[in-house]
Parts: C-alpha cells; sequence; structure tokens
C-alpha cells in the first residue's frame, strides 16, 4: 500500500490536502513553509512545480511561480526540498505540473527522480487523458500514482477513462475556472463529486476556490473524502513574505483550524 492510499485508508476524518508552490518565496523558506503545513496536520502536500504558464491557476499562485522562477527554482531544486522534507516527514506528497516540464527532462528521467526524492503521486494538469498512456506506464514502473483533474464539464464518458488511468485519489475541480479564493462552494462541484462517485471507488478531494471551514464542510459532509487548499494557504504566504516566523505561525493555525472542522 503505498503513501497516498494509506493516508485515505487510515484516516479517522477527510483528508486535508495543503498546496504550495515548490522555491516560493526561495527553496528554504519553501521548506519552512511545508514544515508548518506538516506540523498544523496536513494529510497530503501538494507541491506546485513552478511553471511560466501555469494555465489552471489564478493570479495568486501565478505570482508564486513567478517568486519561485524568480529565485531561480529548476526541477532539480524541486527534487531537493522534497529530500529535504522526506528527512524528517513521511506525509505523502504529490507534484501539481504541466506536460512541458516532464517533457524537457524526459518522462522517464523525471518520474524516476521524482521517486527516487520521495514523491507519491503526480498531477499534469494539461495532461488528457487520452494521450496519458506513456505516462501512466512509467509511473507504475516507478511506483507513483498518477493524479487526473475532473471538472464540471468532463463526459460520464470521460470520467470513466480517467478513473480507470488514476491512482491515489481524483482531483475535482469544484468551480468553472482556474484557481483562486471564492465565496461559497457551488451546487455544481456536489453534482460533480455525486456524479464521479458512480465510476469508482477511489478517494475524491474537491479542490479550487476552497478557503474557509464552512466549505471544508460542506465538501465533506456531500461525501468527498479530501479537500485541497491553495490559494488560501498561498495567500498567507504572500502576506509574510520577509516574515517567516509569522508565517509559519499562520499557516500552522490556519491548517489547524481547517482541520477541526473536516
Amino acid at each position: 500500500m503505498g503513501r497516498i492510499e494509506k493516508a485515505f485508508a487510515s484516516a479517522k476524518k477527510p483528508a486535508f490536502i495543503g498546496f504550495t508552490v515548490a522555491g516560493d518565496p526561495d527553496k528554504t523558506t519553501c521548506i519552512r513553509i511545508a514544515r508548518a503545513l506538516i506540523a498544523g496536520g496536513t494529510d497530503i502536500l501538494e507541491l506546485g512545480v513552478p511553471f511560466s504558464d501555469p494555465v489552471a491557476d489564478g493570479q495568486t499562485i501565478q505570482k508564486a511561480d513567478e517568486r519561485a522562477l524568480a529565485a531561480g527554482t529548476t526541477p532539480d531544486t524541486v527534487f531537493e526540498i522534497v529530500t529535504e522534507i522526506r528527512k524528517e516527514s513521511d506525509v505523502p506528497i504529490v507534484f501539481l505540473t504541466y506536460y512541458n516540464i516532464v517533457y524537457r527532462r524526459g518522462i522517464e528521467r523525471f518520474y524516476r527522480e521524482a521517486k527516487d526524492a520521495g514523491v507519491d503521486g503526480i498531477l499534469i494538469a494539461d495532461l488528457p487523458v487520452e494521450e496519458s498512456e506513456e505516462v501512466c506506464e512509467v509511473a507504475a514502473l516507478c511506483g507513483i500514482d498518477p493524479v487526473f483533474l475532473i471538472t464540471q464539464t468532463t463526459s460520464d464518458e470521460r470520467i470513466k477513462k480517467i478513473a480507470e488511468k488514476a491512482r491515489g485519489f481524483l482531483y475535482l475541480v469544484a468551480v468553472l475556472g482556474v484557481t483562486g479564493v471564492r465565496d461559497q462552494v457551488s451546487d455544481g462541484a456536489i453534482d460533480l463529486l455525486n456524479r464521479v462517485r458512480k465510476h469508482t471507488g477511489l478517494p475524491l478531494a474537491l479542490g479550487f476556490g476552497i478557503s474557509t471551514p464552512a466549505h471544508a464542510r460542506t465538501c465533506t459532509r456531500a461525501g468527498a473524502e479530501g479537500v485541497i487548499v491553495g490559494s488560501a494557504i498561498v495567500e498567507i504566504v504572500e502576506k509574510n513574505l520577509g516574515k517567516p516566523v509569522s508565517m509559519e505561525r499562520d499557516l500552522r493555525t490556519y491548517v489547524s483550524q481547517m482541520k477541526k472542522d473536516l
């Protein structure tokens, strides 16, 4: 049983999946951010591999990508960050990346290095399931779970295809649009959760726009096995740039408050 599967199987409550951009605002601070998220109770850590054109992300995470790239973050840096986290934590780690980054490095090399560093799952945001065969084969050889996005516009036929390829969990997009804090969880997100559940027994995690305990409660009471929070965490990082101690404190507090209401 892999770390992701174990995290869901052993959890007494739905999983809190915390996202931050690797290398934002720099390597050292990012490691401190990861440690703070884990200390606060994050069940699965999602690291965004910074990219120049993160089409799935809104302004908050785009700015984090820009900060990370300006600090000189490369895939090598991201692997080094994971290696450092692994020295003191066994929390499952998932990459959110884009296909260009994987392709340029070489699919086999990227996945092998990710596995060696301690990565458990990889979500390639712009890779359609119909073109994922090679990636899924390499992922299986490396023991890495391929995670896929499912949106409200995804047809039932494609949901079936995605569910057959996915491992670990499925990432359900709670909004129509890009990442970013929203006022409430849409009815469409709950409808999507119910629709996907008919096709798979994999854990379902809702993300995009989730930022408050009320959002988390809405998702988990509707049956989600996990909630994914990104922009709200990155906003805390941005608010505390240059103040690492208060950044860590605020991150721990935020995650622990969210966890209470899952």
